[in-house]
């Protein structure tokens, strides 16, 4: 595993004073990453699980009057990380924090945004009012798998895309016979948009479809691959299942080589091993989910950094700019660090 970060360039020079970042467990690398950025220490903050498994959280510093950020990914364990996110937020808002933010790289039970029958829940709904009712009054996201879900929250939402990384990692790999490729229907929008932000490529699909939950079968590709540097765009890979199969459909068409990019490795079950065995020669990642332990063997995967742009709009936040401007593709520079 390889992991970059990307810079966005920013010149802007705010003060940070006022403001207090905190970490629950699920992705302390990236908040301390983020607060890095800032030039700030990540709050004080004691998180303890009592031996019947409550959690229990103690804020070790003032922040009476301050605006608080809250980074926590609820990746797995889903139900963990939420409610410790739930009891950071109101032992904040208890210690007299002037607002507190909840920054959520990773949103999960965002694709249970609609009921899939007669009496079943709409999940990501009741996730988004628990939040709102524990006390946050504004919601950082990236890449939602739903952009409705924007809408479920009764508080600001700005949402950001790791667009401008992955534009910059594949213009430089790839200088000609690049497009752009969404594994289903369902992803053609956000294909769409990559490939618009890319110099409006071509963009071909797979087509899906799924029979149960997690389980995926590709009939054939709807486009022409052939002799093309084809790019998989998905907002996040699970069990591999999908991008393995829409690689092996895009390969037998005549493509030169198929590479992938999603925002969140969700990686659980077999992935890793169906990645290894695919089609797929190279599956860009970010690290909006804290799993780089288990990816350190697996030299497909490369893992490219949000925290600048996480930052870039904290920073435009508590300087009320507008943060749509703040990923703009003209703002990147060349990779600063590389971790190997």
């Amino acid at each position: 595993m390889k992991k970059d970060e990307y810079s966005t360039g920013t010149r802007e020079q705010v003060q940070v004073s006022n403001i207090k970042i905190f970490s629950g467990t699920s992705n302390i690398p990236l908040a301390e990453s983020i607060c890095k950025k800032l030039k700030t220490k990540l709050g004080d903050l004691d998180i303890k699980r009592f031996s019947d498994g409550e959690i229990f959280v103690e804020v070790n510093e003032s922040v009476r009057g301050r605006d608080c950020f809250v980074v926590q990914s609820t990746s797995n364990p889903v139900n963990e990380n939420l409610l410790e996110l739930f009891v950071i937020v109101d032992a904040l808002k208890r210690a007299a924090a002037k607002k507190v933010y909840a920054v959520i790289p990773y949103f999960g039970y965002s694709r249970q945004d609609r009921k899939v029958s007669d009496r079943s829940p709409i999940t990501a709904k009741l996730i988004c009012d628990l939040l709102v009712k524990s006390g946050i009054e504004e919601v950082i996201l990236m890449d939602i798998h739903s952009g409705q879900i924007q809408g479920f929250f009764d508080v600001p939402v700005d949402h950001l895309y790791a667009a401008p990384i992955a534009r910059q990692y594949f213009t430089k790999k790839y200088k000609k016979d690049l497009i752009i490729a969404s594994p289903d229907a369902g992803g053609m929008e956000r294909a769409r948009r990559f490939a618009k932000k890319f110099g409006d490529l071509d963009l071909v699909v797979t087509d899906k479809r799924r029979p149960k939950s997690n389980v995926s079968e590709i009939t054939n590709v709807i486009g022409n691959v052939k002799n093309k540097h084809v790019l998989l765009i998905d907002d996040m890979i699970d069990t591999g299942g999908t991008a393995a199969k829409s690689a092996a459909a895009i390969v037998k068409s005549g493509a030169k080589s198929v590479s992938m990019f999603c925002s969140h490795g969700v990686l659980s079950g077999k992935a890793l091993d169906i990645i290894n065995k695919s089609h797929i020669d190279e599956l860009v990642i970010t690290d909006t989910i804290n799993n780089q332990s288990k990816l350190k063997k697996v030299k497909k995967i490369r893992v490219l950094s949000v925290s600048n742009l996480i930052a870039k709009a904290i920073r435009r936040i508590i300087d009320k700019k507008s943060i749509s401007d703040s990923v703009s593709y003209t703002h990147l520079t060349l990779p600063t660090k590389r971790i190997v």
